[in-house]
């Protein structure tokens, strides 16, 4: 045993100088882009690592679990730099940054890329690969509307990639056993053993070292040792170790041959890798475009409410008017009751614009927000304007779709997957062969041991020592044993491979027509943006000719009335008619804006045109600092009822 102890020690040690992954089925895995890890003490997949320490540390290591860092549930830092007496300070920009940094939609989602590097990790030591999830969630809607589009809801086809010939395990496998047994035995015939109660005590051990190649080789190196006690004196040694150590190789020639074929688990989890990405990426997409429309729709909330109020002051100026007249007798009472109650439909108006403004800054603080709105009290000021450009600069439409042909995640998903497909299919057409393995051992094997002293006949002098003895005639190759053969296993029908590649070509089949399908509605959504954006353009530009002709209309109306040849129920109709139109200029803009929101959106570019970095994203942490608060926010100038 002390020998057999001795190969144990050695074998460990060579396992343990031997480079990392040098028995690995593939290269390293890379670390995805911008992630914030420490190589160190983080995984790729984002789990805690410690390095090892020491001799046991190197040997523990792959037997401990991982640590996984609990979820980030507190806001960035930017939230309080943008926070100005209890008030947040918002450009378009700074409340980007803060959805890609505090947004829990987009922090779900950053865990699917974590996941799929696990994946592919385990496809290494020769899994099948799994996909993640590719939905994406819906982004926050505003307060009366709907949810915006997440991006196309095609007919998703996974590919096949668990059926076809199982991948092997790339995993070197080190595998030991040891055992030790006594035996008394009654003998009826002495000439055989030369006592009547044979005593025996064999001690056994092997170890071996596995390791299967994707060039479909499986290759084994071990040795096995067997030392026997005895009380016979027939045998010439006692105790007698016999060991053998032994190299076999087995070499797939037909099913299982060649990397294609033994790989292609790995190259499918890489290729859900990266459709992981893109689902972050569509994830960050959709996410940007919504809160873009709430900042939006938030702007024009804050419009809306500055016409209820100058309609509420115009109305409480004709009031005063009326009041004053019909104390000089110029003037019906009537004059004042109708002011009155006009001022409280103004007032009705004015506060349900109020309340729909404090409820969309409530969305927009929970959108951009990890504890939504507690401690977030204060108001949102916004310090951009919606700006509508006396000339629309339009793409030709076919540029429009090629760029979002090019550009949309969903599409570069779908053309992933069919990639992907296409490797499962190697698998179920090598399932199709019959197995033909060629198969090859070498074995050396030994004897050595101590005279026993009940033997009385001559001991062969070259079979006396220890185990060095045994090691020495191993490596000397004194007693060789070779072996050489093929194994054939041929299926007669072979149904069960026919039908998983019958369904792999199917799928392959259904995820063309599909993919073309999404081509096609990607086309559509194009075309649609583009009509939206003209027919958002042509609306602010109607709207805006209506709101002018209104306000001529009330102050030719106010001058009648002034002149007594009008009436107050014919000025409040006309400013009625006047808010109605400035109601509809401050949705047009908006309209105009999310319009713009969508057309980005639809091409692939809104993170391009709102100046957004992947690396950012996925870190959690935008590189770019936040915005000065000015001393004075820009607003629109207030739309002011003419006065008399």
């Amino acid at each position: 045993m002390d020998g057999a102890r001795l190969y144990i020690v050695v074998l460990c040690v060579f396992l343990l100088l031997a480079p990392a992954g040098s028995f690995a089925a593939d290269g390293p895995a890379s670390t995805p882009a911008g992630s914030a890890t420490t190589p160190s003490a983080v995984s790729d997949n984002g789990a805690l690592v410690s390095p090892p320490h020491g001799f046991l540390g190197r040997i523990e290591q792959p037997y401990r679990p991982a640590t996984l860092p609990p979820p980030n549930v507190a806001n960035s830092d930017r939230l309080d730099s943008l926070t100005r007496a209890g008030n947040l300070y918002l450009s378009l920009q700074d409340t980007l940054a803060l959805a890609l940094e505090n947004n829990l939609d987009i922090e779900i989602l950053r865990y699917i890329p974590r996941v799929a590097e696990a994946n592919v990790q385990r496809a290494r030591a020769g899994g099948f690969a799994s996909l993640t999830s590719t939905s994406v969630l819906a982004g926050p809607a505003s307060v009366g509307g709907v949810a915006p589009s997440s991006g196309l809801q095609a007919y998703q086809v996974v590919p096949s990639t668990a059926i076809g010939i199982t991948p092997p395990t790339f995993d070197p496998m080190l595998v030991g056993s040891a055992g030790w047994a006594h035996t008394t035995a009654p003998q009826s015939n002495t000439i055989v053993s030369g006592t009547t109660a044979l005593i025996q005590r064999q001690d056994t051990s092997s170890l071996s070292l596995q390791q299967y190649l994707q060039s479909g080789t499986q290759v084994s190196l071990g040795m096995t040792n067997s030392t026997i006690f005895t009380n016979s004196n027939r045998s010439s040694f006692s105790p007698a170790t016999t060991s053998s150590a032994v190299f076999n190789i087995s070499q797939h020639l037909l099913q299982g041959f060649g990397p294609a074929v033994n790989n292609r688990q790995i190259r499918i989890a890489k290729n859900y890798r990266e459709i992981s990405d893109l689902t972050f990426r569509a994830q960050v997409i959709t996410t940007v475009s919504a809160i873009a429309d709430l900042y939006w729709d938030l702007v024009s909330f804050n419009e809306n409410v500055r016409v209820k109020r100058d309609a509420m002051a115009a109305s409480q100026r004709l009031l005063s008017d009326n009041r004053k007249q019909v104390e000089v007798g110029t003037m019906a009472p009537i004059s004042v009751v109708q002011a009155e109650a006009e001022i409280a439909s103004d007032q009705q108006a004015l506060t349900v614009a109020e309340t729909q403004l404090l409820q969309q800054e409530t969305v927009l603080k929970n959108a951009l927000t990890r504890t939504g709105v507690m401690g977030r009290g204060g108001r949102v000021i916004l310090t951009d304007t919606i700006k509508v450009p006396d000339v629309e600069a339009i793409a030709p439409i076919q540029d429009s779709m090629a760029q979002a042909e090019a550009s949309r995640p969903e599409l570069s998903q779908f053309r992933i997957m069919l990639q992907t497909q296409q490797i499962a299919i190697r698998g179920t057409r090598n399932e199709m062969m019959p197995t033909l393995d060629l198969v090859a051992a070498l074995q050396n094997n030994a004897l050595a041991g101590d005279a026993n002293p009940l033997f009385t006949g001559a001991v062969p002098p070259a079979f006396t020592g220890g185990y060095g003895t045994v090691l020495s005639q191993i490596f000397a190759r004194h007693f060789p044993t070779y072996s050489v053969g093929f194994n054939l296993n041929v299926p007669i029908r072979n149904r069960a491979a026919q039908a998983d590649y019958i369904n792999s070509e199917l799928v392959l089949r259904q995820q063309q027509v599909a993919l073309h399908r999404m081509e096609n509605q990607v086309r559509v959504e194009v075309q649609n943006a583009v009509i939206g954006l003209q027919q958002a353009r042509a609306q602010y530009q109607s709207a805006v000719e209506q709101r002018v002709l209104e306000e001529q209309t009330l102050d030719a109306e106010q001058k009648k009335l002034a002149m007594g040849v009008s009436t107050t129920y014919n000025v409040i109709l006309v400013q009625r008619d006047l808010v109605t139109a400035q109601s509809n200029e401050v949705a047009a803009r908006s309209a105009y804006a999310k319009a713009r929101v969508e057309m980005d959106r639809v091409t692939g570019q809104t993170l391009y045109n709102n100046n957004i970095a992947m690396d950012d994203a996925v870190k959690g942490k935008v590189a770019r600092p936040p915005s000065p608060i000015p001393d004075t926010v820009p607003t629109p100038a207030p739309r002011v009822l003419p006065q008399r």
